[in-house]
């Protein structure tokens, strides 16, 4: 099991539609709640923009791979 960490980037697993966000969308995390049970995750537009910064639980992100490329998207209006 990969422990995430303050900083790290991480995929969300499923989408946050009352905050416009996707899964697949690409944040980085900024507070580790309980030892992993939940973390705060900031969003940036590509010009380094901070656009939302939402709490989720363990199991709504996973760790970036290695192989994978950012997509690029308009950010729904939440």
């Amino acid at each position: 099991m990969c422990v995430i960490q303050e900083n790290d980037r991480v995929v969300l697993t499923g989408d946050i539609p009352s905050h416009g966000l996707e899964a697949g969308d690409v944040g980085a995390i900024v507070f580790v709640h309980n030892d992993g049970a939940g973390d705060e995750l900031e969003f940036v537009t590509l010009d380094g923009s901070s656009s939302r910064v939402v709490e989720v639980t363990a199991d709504q992100v996973r760790p970036v791979d290695a192989r994978e490329i950012p997509y690029a998207r308009i950010l729904a209006t939440a």
